[in-house]
């Protein structure tokens, strides 16, 4: 989190109608990510802010539920997961992919997730859980880096131009196994074969062992919006077999819930 993120991220404070509390309180959220607890000063550290800013900001989270205090160290609590639950049922994208999702679980016996695009990271904003095969743990509200996901390369695949140079920049593409591609001009290379190819493939890249089969979702515009995703692990099933089997099922989920998409979706 950068020490300057209240300054870079929003510019927008000269507005009569601008929240700086507002903005604040955003700013001290986001600084949690990746980190389970913080103390008043970390927190002011991540988020750019005053150390007297930020202890008003925690502790007025803390007040409503959002956040815990234990001896000096704040941790949100699973009461944030309302704010983004309050986004997702306003697009109802829960109630649309779940059923699909289920079908798809059903068919391949594995785990199935409908995920979106975060600036560098891709968020599960659906999931249906069968098989635990990665060591990561995965619930509803997951990040995890986009460049070596293969929903995160669908979604990224289908950037404009300018909203994928921007990517690249922000992007640490940080090599999460031996064989994690962290090359910008390889990811290119492997973008472009999605986009003609209408689905990704990822193996290994996260986690050594594992493979990840994605398709996209459009809303109501035609306009890429989510992927939907199902892993699986190379221990008991080959790429070729991910292809032929797999492949068509996650296909047809992501058909399905773009079909049942009737609005548009604002990033």
């Amino acid at each position: 989190m950068s020490n300057s993120n209240i300054n870079s991220e929003n510019k927008r404070g000269d507005s009569g109608d601008f929240l700086k509390t507002l903005e604040r309180g955003l700013v001290v959220i986001k600084s949690f990510q990746d980190c389970a607890s913080l103390t008043i000063s970390e927190a002011a550290v991540r988020s750019g802010l005053s150390r007297p800013v930020t202890r008003r900001v925690l502790l007025t989270l803390e007040n409503l539920g959002y956040a815990h205090l234990n001896e000096g160290r704040f941790s949100l609590t699973s009461k944030i997961l309302s704010l983004g639950y309050a986004y997702l049922s306003s697009h109802n994208i829960w109630e649309i992919a779940q059923p699909f999702l289920e079908q798809l679980s059903k068919n391949v016996k594995e785990s199935s997730s409908l995920v979106i695009l975060d600036h560098t990271d891709v968020v599960y904003a659906a999931r249906v859980s069968v098989n635990k095969i990665m060591n990561y743990s995965l619930d509803v509200g997951s990040r995890l880096p986009a460049h070596a996901t293969s929903p995160g390369l669908v979604l990224l695949a289908h950037l404009p131009d300018d909203k994928l140079d921007s990517y690249f920049e922000q992007a640490e593409l940080e090599a999460l196994t031996e064989k994690t591609i962290t090359s910008e001009t390889q990811i290119r290379e492997e973008l472009k074969k999605i986009r003609e190819n209408g689905w990704a493939l990822s193996s290994d890249q996260l986690e050594l062992g594992l493979i990840s089969i994605s398709a996209p979702v459009r809303d109501i515009r035609g306009e890429v919006v989510a992927a939907v995703n199902c892993p699986t692990h190379s221990g008991r099933v080959a790429i070729e077999q991910v292809i032929q089997e797999y492949l068509p099922f996650v296909l047809d989920a992501a058909e399905q819930i773009s079909h049942n998409i009737e609005f548009e979706i604002i990033h």
